[in-house]
């Protein structure tokens, strides 16, 4: 039952962070191209998309919470049972913790996104407004 249990949310995290991936894709492609303007963006959103599996799955999949079916907490108890209401239980937690790490994860990354872009946007307003110049004075 507990082996059970890890491959379905297993799965679940899989499915969670395939979604999310997919969704973010293109937005983090505009991001990135008009961020780094070179064949290197392409690199970061490829790295983005595998960050996205890697969160996804390690949030949704918390093996120190699964142990709890397999290693008594306290002797007198034993191991805890999975029932019908643990297992809904479980796969609400997967399909919350994985939607909340990549979350966090992509939080992280348009703050930091947002930071670069205001950085590259005063870089060319800066080189616009010398180059407006530098034709005013040549005339």
């Amino acid at each position: 039952m507990f082996l059970t249990l890890l491959l379905v949310t297993l799965s679940l995290s899989v499915m969670v962070s395939y979604t999310a991936a997919r969704v973010f894709r293109k937005p983090m492609g505009e991001i990135f191209s008009r961020i780094i303007q070179d064949s290197i963006s392409a690199a970061w959103q490829r790295y983005i998309m595998f960050a996205t599996y890697v969160v996804g799955i390690s949030g949704g999949v918390r093996l120190y919470e699964l142990e709890r079916y397999i290693t008594p907490q306290v002797v007198e108890i034993g191991v805890l049972e999975l029932s019908g209401e643990r297992w809904i239980l479980e796969i609400y937690r997967t399909l919350i913790a994985s939607l909340q790490s990549i979350a966090w994860m992509y939080l992280l990354v348009f703050i930091v996104a947002l930071i670069a872009y205001v950085i590259v946007r005063g870089f060319e307003l800066k080189n616009q407004k010398t180059g407006t110049e530098g034709s005013k004075n040549e005339q």
